[in-house]
C-alpha cells in the first residue's frame, strides 16, 4: 500500500473484477495483505496464463459482454458467502483501436461497464445482504474523472462512468434496508496497462500533471487506499457516495 493504514480483514470474502493487473490487481492485493479471502476475474482461462503470480487468489475467468457469463461469476463467487464486491473490470475500447462514437461500438462500451457492473452486483446481492462485517456488505465501483468532464475520445465509456455515479445512489438507497452499501471511487489518472499509453507520451499526460495540485499522477494503490476505506467499519455511515481519487484534478482551475 502507497500509505501506512492498516485493515484487518480477516475472514471477509471478496471479490474484485478485473483484478489481475493495474488498478484491480493493487486492489486485490490490498484485501490480501489484510487477511481476506479473495476471488479475482480476468479474461482469460486460468490464472497460470498471467505473467503474475495469482497463487494467493480464488480465479474466475469473465467475459463482461456476456451477460450469462457475468452472471454465472456472480453466483459462483458468491456460492459460500460474500461480504465485498468491486466492480472494477473493464477497458476503453479506443485503446483496441475501435471508434466509441459507432454507435455499436458506444453500446458494448455503456454494456461493459454499466450494465455488467449492475448485473454482478445484482447477482452478488442475496449473499452481500448476509455479510457480518461491520457496516454490513459493501460494493465499491471504479468511476473515473469521465464521470464529471466530457473526454472527446470515449463517449461510451465516459457516458457509463458517469452512469456508474446514478447507479452507486440509486443502489445504496434501495439495498441499504438489505444491509448493503454502495460507494465508488473516481480515479484520476492513474498508471494502468490501460493508460498505458497516456503515461507514455507527455503531450497527453503533461496537461493532466499541470492542474493536479498534488504534483503527480496516480499509482493503482492510490485507489486501493480508498476503496479498503470505503468498505471498512470506518466508512459504516457512507453510503451513496462517490469519492474521486484524483490528486486535487477536480477542484482545481
Amino acid at each position: 500500500m502507497a500509505n501506512d493504514a492498516r485493515y484487518d480483514y480477516s475472514g471477509a470474502k471478496v471479490l474484485v473484477t478485473g483484478g489481475t493487473s493495474g488498478i484491480g490487481a493493487a486492489i486485490a492485493a490490498g484485501y490480501r495483505a489484510a487477511g481476506a479471502d479473495v476471488t479475482i476475474t480476468g479474461t482469460r482461462a486460468n490464472a497460470g496464463d498471467y505473467d503474475g503470480d495469482l497463487a494467493g487468489y480464488r480465479y474466475l475467468q469473465l467475459d463482461v459482454e456476456d451477460a450469462a457469463n457475468v452472471g454465472a461469476v456472480a453466483a459462483a463467487a458468491s456460492a459460500n458467502g460474500l461480504d465485498i464486491l468491486i466492480n472494477n473490470a473493464g477497458f476503453a475500447l479506443p485503446s483496441l483501436g475501435l471508434d466509441e462514437y459507432e454507435p455499436d461500438i458506444f453500446a458494448r462500451a455503456v454494456n461493459m461497464h454499466l450494465t455488467a457492473a449492475y448485473r454482478m452486483a445484482k447477482g452478488c446481492s442475496d449473499a452481500l445482504s448476509q455479510s457480518k462485517l461491520a457496516g454490513g456488505g459493501a460494493v465499491v465501483g471504479i468511476a473515473s474523472m469521465s464521470s464529471y468532464f466530457g473526454i472527446g475520445i470515449v463517449p461510451g465509456y465516459g457516458a457509463a462512468k458517469t452512469g456508474i455515479i446514478g447507479l452507486t445512489r440509486v443502489l445504496a438507497v434501495e439495498w441499504g434496508k438489505r444491509n448493503i452499501r454502495v460507494n465508488a471511487v473516481a480515479a484520476g489518472l492513474t498508471e494502468s496497462r490501460m493508460t498505458a499509453s497516456t503515461f507514455a507520451n507527455p503531450a497527453w499526460s503533461e496537461p493532466t500533471l499541470q492542474r493536479t495540485p498534488a504534483g503527480r499522477l496516480g499509482k493503482p494503490a492510490d485507489i486501493a487506499g480508498a476503496v479498503l476505506f470505503l468498505t471498512s467499519a470506518g466508512a459504516s455511515w457512507i453510503t451513496g457516495q462517490t469519492l474521486p481519487v484524483d490528486g486535487g484534478y477536480t477542484v482545481a482551475g
